[in-house]
C-alpha cells in the first residue's frame, strides 16, 4: 500500500514536467480518427466501413487509453477479444475463442516471426509502444495472410513505412509510473527528415517492474504463504529502431532494422524458507527472448500496364529464446540460489516476402493479386544434451502462397470474392538418444516417441464471398461465407516433450490433418448520427479441429507426468517417497494434441450514444461478446472465453477529458474434461488526461485499472490457476509531442 501514497508527488511531478515538454509544441495534430485506412487491407485506400469482414480499428485517443505492455492487454475487451496471460510480461489476443496458431500477429503487415504460436508462456515478439493503430480482423482471414489467421489477424501498425511527413523534425515520447509492480515505462522517437524526398525515424522503448500486487493467495486453493504478491511477476524490456525511407511521385522504398528484448518471470509460489514456516516452491522458471529483424517495404505507382501499385515486402527476423530454472536450497532467510539451469532454448531464423499488385478496374471489379513465400527454420532443444529431452524436434517449413481478392462496387453497396492456396511442408530432423521413450496414454497403451518422422506437406485452398449493403446513408447490412482450410503447425506435428516454463508435457501428431472452417457472418450497423451501433453473428463450423487435451486423473485434475513423461508409480516414477524430487516430480501437465469436428459460434457488439452536448458533452457506450465453442460430439473444448459486458461513459471539462469503464466477466461453467471452471468478476477503471490549452502537444494522464481488486481468474489462460489478473493499479505520466 505505500506505493499509493505516492500517488499525488507523482502527479505532481508529471504536471510540472508537462509545461517544459510542451512548450516546446507548435501546432495541434489533425484528429488522426478523421482519416482512418485499414492498412492490412491489400486494396489500399479502405476505410473499416468499407469492409466486408469485421474488423476493429484502435487509433488515436481511444489507443492511448488503451495503452499497455503487452498486446493481448491492448487489445482486451473489444468484441470477440479476450487477452490470454501467463504472467505480466505474457500477454496474448484470443479471438472469438481462438488463440495461439490461429491468430496471426502481423507489425506494419508481415507475421513476428516469433515462437509465440504454440507455447502459451511465449511472449509475442513485438512491442506495442511503437503502435500508432492497431487493427484487428475477426474470423478466417486467410485470404489475406494465410492458414495460420484462421481465427483472425491482428495488424500492428506503425510510423515507421508511412511515406508522409512534413519538413519539420519531430519528437515524441511518452513516459509513465504505475505504482503496482513499481511499473516504468518509457518512449522516445524521432522523425528527421534530411530533404523533401527523404526521412529517418528511430525510436527507443524502455519497461522496469517488480513483482505485482494482486489480492489475496496466487494460487487457487492456497490458504497459507505468500498472500498480495504475484511472485516472480517481475519484467524488464527494451525495444528500438531504425528506419530510412524515400520517396517521390514513382512511390516509396524504406528500410529498418529493429530490435526487441525482454526477460520474464513465470509467476510461481516461491518462497524457499523451510516447509514449517511457510515454504512453497523452492525454483522458477524465466525466460528471456530477443528478436533482430531487418525489413523492406516498397510501393511502385503504375508499374506495368493495367496495375495501378506494386508493393513488396520482406522481412528477416532472427528470434531467440531461453527458459532457465532458478533452484534454491532451503533457509530460514528465504532460501539461496544453488544453480540456474537453462532448460530450453528454442531459435527461429525466418523469411518472410510478399508481393502484391492491384490492378484497374477490369468490367467494374477492382482487387490485387499476391504472391507469398515464407522460410522459417525452426528449433527447440534441452541445451544439456539430446539425452536430457525437448519440446519440439527442429523442423524448417517452406510456404509459397497465391491469393486474388476483388470488389465490385454495385447500386446497394459492394461484393467481395477472394481465394488463396498454399502450399505448406514441414521437415522434421531426427532425433536420436533422447531419455524420453514415450507416454502411457488414456487407455493404457504405450505411444513410443519416434526417433525419425517424414516430412509433412498440407495444400490448404480457401475461398469467401461477401457483401456489404447500404440502407439509407446511415445504415449498412454484411454478410459473408468463408470456407478456410488450415495447415497443422510445427508444433502441434512435431512436439514430444518437457515444455519447462509452461508446466506441460506436451505431445504433437504428425498424421494430423488439415483443419476446414465454413464460417457464416451477418452484420448489422449504424455508423452515422448521434446513435451508432455494429452488432455480428457467427457461426463457424470446423472439420478436424486440433486442441490440446488434457486427461483426468480420476480426482477432477489433470494428469501429470515426470519430466521424461512417467506417469505415477511408473518408469523413473515408481517407489517415490512424498516429496522427493527430480524425476519422481509429476510437475508437468500431460495434454496431447488430438483432432475432432467442432464448432463456434457466438455475437459481438458495441454502440455509442452521445446523450449531452455543449461544456460538459457525454457519450455513453455498451459493448458485449459471447462465444460458445464445443465438440459436436457434444463436449466442451477447453479455455474458452466467457460471456462478458461492458459499459462506459466519456466526458469533458475545459481541459479535462475523463471516461469511466466497468466490465463484467461472467462465470465460465462449459468446461473440458480435467479443466475447473471460473467464477465471475468485474472490472472497473478509468482514463483522466489533462491538455493544456497553451500546450496541446501535450498531455498528463491518470489511469486505474481494476478499482476493486478483484481475484479475477482469465478462463482462456493456461494459467489461471496459478495466477489471477492484476490488483488495483494507478498509473501516471506524459506524453508529448514536437514539431512534425
Amino acid at each position: 500500500m505505500n506505493g499509493y501514497r505516492k500517488l499525488p508527488l507523482a502527479a505532481a511531478i508529471s504536471l510540472a514536467l508537462a509545461a517544459p515538454l510542451a512548450a516546446l509544441a507548435q501546432a495541434a495534430p489533425e484528429d488522426i480518427e478523421d482519416r482512418i485506412q485499414v492498412m492490412a487491407d491489400p486494396l489500399g485506400d479502405r476505410g473499416p466501413d468499407d469492409l466486408v469482414r469485421p474488423v476493429s480499428i484502435v487509433v488515436g485517443e481511444e489507443l492511448e487509453r488503451r495503452r499497455a505492455a503487452t498486446l493481448g492487454e491492448v487489445l482486451d475487451g473489444l468484441p470477440g477479444v479476450a487477452n490470454s496471460d501467463f504472467g505480466p510480461g505474457v500477454g496474448r489476443p484470443v479471438v472469438r475463442g481462438l488463440q495461439g496458431s490461429r491468430v496471426q500477429v502481423l507489425e506494419d503487415g508481415m507475421g513476428t516471426s516469433d515462437v509465440s504460436r504454440e507455447g502459451a508462456d511465449h511472449a509475442i515478439g513485438i512491442d506495442p509502444a511503437r503502435a500508432e493503430q492497431v487493427e484487428v480482423f475477426r474470423g478466417p482471414a486467410t485470404l489475406l495472410y494465410g492458414s495460420g489467421a484462421a481465427g483472425g489477424v491482428v495488424n500492428v501498425v506503425t510510423r515507421r513505412f508511412d511515406p508522409d511527413f512534413s519538413d519539420d523534425l519531430r519528437v515524441d515520447g511518452r513516459f509513465s509510473y504505475g505504482f503496482n509492480g513499481n511499473d516504468k515505462q518509457g518512449r522516445l522517437g524521432l522523425e528527421a527528415p534530411l530533404s523533401n524526398e527523404f526521412v529517418l525515424r528511430a525510436d527507443y522503448n524502455i519497461r522496469r517492474t517488480d513483482d505485482f500486487d494482486i489480492n489475496g493467495f496466487q494460487q487457487v486453493g492456497q490458504t497459507a504463504g505468500n498472500e498480495d504478491t504475484l511472485r516472480i511477476s517481475s519484467i524488464d524490456t527494451d525495444s528500438a529502431s531504425l528506419t530510412g525511407l524515400l520517396r517521390g511521385d514513382w512511390g516509396f522504398f524504406g528500410l529498418g532494422v529493429s530490435y526487441w528484448d525482454t526477460d520474464y518471470g513465470i509467476p510461481a509460489n516461491f518462497d524457499a524458507r523451510p516447509r514449517d514456516l511457510g515454504g512453497q516452491s523452492d525454483d522458477f522458471e524465466r525466460v528471456v527472448a530477443d528478436s533482430l529483424r531487418f525489413d523492406l517495404r516498397g510501393e511502385w505507382l503504375e508499374p506495368l500496364p493495367g496495375f495501378s501499385a506494386a508493393r513488396l515486402k520482406m522481412s528477416y527476423t532472427d528470434f531467440e529464446q531461453e527458459e532457465a530454472e532458478f533452484e534454491f536450497n532451503r533457509s530460514p532467510e528465504g532460501g539461496f540460489l544453488d544453480e540456474r539451469v537453462v532448460e530450453a532454448d528454442f531459435d527461429n531464423k525466418e523469411w518472410d516476402t510478399r508481393l502484391e499488385l492491384v490492378h484497374d478496374p477490369i468490367a467494374n471489379w477492382r482487387g490485387v493479386v499476391g504472391l507469398q513465400y515464407t522460410d522459417r527454420d525452426f528449433s527447440a532443444d534441452d541445451p544439456r544434451g539430446a539425452d536430457r529431452g525437448f519440446y519440439v524436434r527442429p523442423n524448417v517449413t517452406r510456404t509459397l502462397a497465391g491469393f486474388v481478392l476483388e470488389e465490385l462496387p454495385t447500386n446497394f453497396g459492394r461484393i467481395e470474392l477472394g481465394a488463396r492456396v498454399e502450399r505448406v511442408r514441414s521437415n522434421p530432423e531426427d532425433v536420436i538418444g533422447s531419455r524420453v521413450q514415450g507416454i502411457t496414454q488414456a487407455d493404457g497403451s504405450f505411444l513410443a516417441l519416434p526417433e525419425r518422422l517424414d516430412t509433412q506437406s498440407f495444400t490448404p485452398f480457401s475461398l469467401s464471398a461477401g457483401a456489404v449493403f447500404e440502407i439509407g446513408s446511415d445504415y449498412h447490412a454484411r454478410a459473408m461465407v468463408t470456407r478456410a482450410e488450415r495447415a497443422p503447425s510445427p508444433e502441434q506435428l512435431f512436439a514430444f516433450g518437457r515444455h519447462a516454463a509452461a508446466g506441460t508435457f506436451e505431445v504433437g501428431d504428425p498424421n494430423l490433418d488439415k483443419e476446414a472452417y465454413t464460417n457464416f457472418e451477418l452484420g448489422f450497423d449504424r455508423h452515422a448520427g448521434p446513435f451508432r451501433f455494429d452488432a455480428t453473428a457467427f457461426y463457424n463450423r470446423v472439420s478436424d479441429f486440433i486442441f490440446l487435451a488434457s486427461e483426468d486423473d480420476g480426482t477432477g485434475n489433470p494428469v501429470g507426468v515426470n519430466d521424461i513423461g512417467n506417469r505415477a508409480g511408473e518408469g523413473a516414477a515408481a517407489g517415490c517417497e512424498p516429496g522427493a524430487g527430480s524425476l519422481c516430480r509429476l510437475r508437468n501437465q500431460l495434454v496431447i494434441n488430438q483432432q475432432a469436428n467442432a464448432e463456434f459460434y457466438g455475437v459481438e457488439f458495441e454502440a455509442i450514444s452521445q446523450v449531452a452536448t455543449g461544456r460538459i458533452p457525454l457519450d455513453l457506450r455498451v459493448s458485449g461478446d459471447y462465444v460458445r465453442g464445443k465438440l459436436r460430439s457434444g463436449d466442451n473444448l477447453p479455455r474458452i472465453s466467457p460471456m462478458r459486458l461492458g459499459l462506459g461513459a466519456d466526458t469533458s471539462f475545459g481541459d479535462w477529458d475523463l471516461s469511466i469503464d466497468f466490465q463484467r466477466v461472467f462465470r465460465q461453467t462449459n468446461v473440458a474434461e480435467a479443466e475447473s471452471e471460473t467464477g465471475s468478476y468485474n472490472l472497473v477503471g478509468f482514463d483522466l488526461f489533462w491538455t493544456p490549452v497553451l500546450f496541446r502537444n501535450a498531455q498528463v494522464f491518470l489511469q486505474g485499472r481494476n478499482l476493486l481488486n478483484e481475484d479475477g481468474r482469465r478462463h482462456q489462460s493456461f494459467f489461471k490457476e496459478d495466477a489471477p489478473i492484476i490488483g488495483r493499479s494507478f498509473t501516471t505520466g506524459l506524453r508529448f509531442q514536437y514539431g512534425g
